[in-house]
């Protein structure tokens, strides 16, 4: 997708960051992944003082025709039912959010029912659900450069805000399926590694639903190495708004949270187009989601949270953002050596003493 310009990250100023932890008031790589996620922020921000700034989680709603296959335990109306949910604040981002002090964002990318144009939310809606991907493809090529460019555009106004940390969240009945067809088929990996239970299903309905991706992949036989036309095939509004986002803040060089197995394949359709994305990008969980483990193995991504969670929404990014201002405050307040005056192990010959 052009307009994107990601750029790779300065390993000389990764090296200046790693120096200024080494001289902190502890043993080396002490502090574990808080450490790798401060060289990662410091080095997006190219500062060694990065600070978190307006921190944003956006949750994309959207529907899909794949619905009608039977391949979720809850109706399509959930989806909008939801939304509703997240604007009077009583969904579990909401309360992680209020916990944190983290805004939150609800986005109609796609939901297959109408909102009052009051409610406070972003209507970006480009139709009423995606087609059926059993029989043709989920959207037009118009659609997804729509849905691509409105995700671009919200990152822009919420960079212009002040905002340089973002986590993206979904909610979309079906989802899911749409996910596990997308990692399938741009991963190679069997359908039925890629697909997990979703919203509970039993082990009759979870067998209907690998049946019925197994058929909407032989249908459509995409051997493509283009991650948009897989995500048109099979993708929905809600992803595809996603990955433009995730493109875009890349771009303006914001750190993005990525929450579990929906927004990730969303984020591997953007890592597809450009691998320097993942430079930008902290993996809060592992879902309990099967493909999810495998889609973060692909990507050589490591989560920060394993919680055996799989609500989506966003709720993972806003439950792991407190340690992730952990590794931004460690680095910025915590003593060097010299501050503290204590003993450096270069100091002495042996660092027993810690």
């Amino acid at each position: 997708m052009k307009g994107f310009v990601i750029e790779p990250l300065s390993t000389s100023f990764a090296k200046q960051v790693q120096e200024k932890i080494d001289n902190k008031t502890k043993p080396l790589g002490a502090l574990g992944k808080l450490e790798e996620m401060a060289v990662q922020i410091a080095t997006i921000q190219q500062s060694l003082t990065p600070t978190l700034r307006n921190p944003h989680i956006l949750v994309f709603a959207g529907d899909h025709g794949i619905a009608a296959e039977g391949v979720s335990a809850y109706p399509q109306e959930v989806t909008a039912q939801m939304v509703m949910n997240f604007v009077r604040g009583g969904a579990a981002v909401n309360v992680f959010c209020r916990q944190n002090h983290l805004s939150l964002k609800v986005i109609d990318a796609g939901v297959a029912a109408d909102f009052p144009q009051d409610l406070p939310i972003v209507h970006a809606k480009i139709a009423k659900g995606t087609r059926n991907f059993l029989y043709e493809a989920a959207m037009t090529g118009q659609e997804l450069e729509q849905a691509i460019q409105k995700g671009s555009e919200l990152v822009k106004e919420l960079h212009k805000a002040g905002c340089n940390v973002v986590g993206f969240g979904e909610m979309g009945i079906a989802n899911t399926s749409s996910a596990s067809a997308i990692m399938s088929v741009i991963t190679k990996q069997p359908v039925e590694v890629c697909v997990g239970r979703g919203t509970g299903l039993n082990d009759e309905q979870y067998q209907h639903k690998i049946e019925v991706l197994r058929k909407a992949l032989l249908h459509h036989q995409l051997n493509s190495n283009d991650p948009f036309e897989v995500l048109r095939t099979y993708g929905g509004y809600e992803i595809a708004m996603m990955c433009g986002a995730m493109l875009q803040a890349a771009a303006l060089h914001m750190l993005i949270l990525v929450d579990g197995f929906i927004s990730s394949v969303a984020f591997l359709v953007a890592y597809k187009s450009n691998p320097y994305i993942r430079h930008y990008a902290i993996f809060c969980h592992t879902s309990a989601e099967q493909g999810h483990q495998k889609l973060l193995e692909y990507m050589q991504a490591q989560a920060i949270l394993q919680l055996g969670m799989r609500l989506g929404e966003g709720s993972a990014c806003a439950v792991a953002y407190p340690v992730v201002e952990s590794a931004v405050r460690f680095l910025n307040e915590m003593a060097s050596f010299d501050e503290a005056g204590v003993s450096n192990r270069q100091d002495i010959e042996s660092d027993t003493c810690l």
